[in-house]
Order: C-alpha cells, then sequence, then structure tokens
C-alpha cells in the first residue's frame, strides 16, 4: 500500500505563484511515474503534468512554460512549481503514484490541495 499526500495549495492573486508538493509513503518495489492532476469545478479530471523514473516530463498545453514538475529523491517528494497563475487554474490538485508493489502494478491516489486562483 502506498499512501499519497499533497500540501501547499491555497488562495493567490491572479499573476502569482505557488509550490505544491506531494509525499509518497509505504512500501513498493519500484516507482514508475508520477503525476498531478486538476479537478475544477464543473470539469472533467485533467492531467496537468507527469514525471516519469527517468526524468522524462510532460505538461497539458495550458500549463506549458507556467509549470514545473520536478523530483527530490533526497526527499522523496513530488513538486508543482506553478508560476503566473490564472484563474483558469482554480482546481483541486491531485498527486498520483504508479509503480510496481508486491501486489502488482498499482495507482495510488492523494487527497489533493486546493487552489484558488482570484482575478
Amino acid at each position: 500500500q502506498v499512501q499519497v499526500v499533497e500540501s501547499g495549495g491555497g488562495l493567490v492573486q491572479a499573476g502569482g505563484s505557488l509550490r505544491l508538493s506531494c509525499v509518497p509513503s509505504g512500501r513498493w518495489i519500484t516507482g514508475a511515474a508520477m503525476e498531478w492532476h486538476r479537478q475544477a469545478p464543473g470539469k472533467q479530471r485533467e492531467l496537468v503534468a507527469s514525471i516519469n523514473i527517468g526524468g522524462s516530463t510532460n505538461y497539458t498545453d495550458s500549463v506549458k512554460g507556467r509549470f514545473t514538475i520536478s523530483g527530490d529523491n533526497v526527499k522523496n517528494t513530488l513538486y508543482l512549481q506553478m508560476n503566473n497563475l490564472k484563474p483558469d487554474d482554480t482546481g483541486v490538485y491531485l498527486c498520483a503514484w504508479t509503480g510496481w508493489t508486491t501486489e502488482g502494478f498499482k495507482h495510488y491516489w492523494g487527497q489533493g490541495t486546493e487552489v484558488t486562483v482570484s482575478s
């Protein structure tokens, strides 16, 4: 079982910045990838950014050039640096961990951290 805990959300004005953190804990054999998803009010959950075990990253078009996903292996923490935030970035940001455990290939979600961008 892998637990995922996010933090760092809050209220920020448009143009501001936030850094989200995600810490996985528990037991696993090897991680494969981690992702940040966004659930905005009245909208479908969308994949915002991902990073795989090789360090390759991907971003949804709306955040390219503004958001950066990165990992700190020493601190075992995933980050999402969000700059030049826009009201459309408002939502609950959820971290997801994917990898191999003793129970097989698994995907675990955190509870999310809320981001509100005011205009």
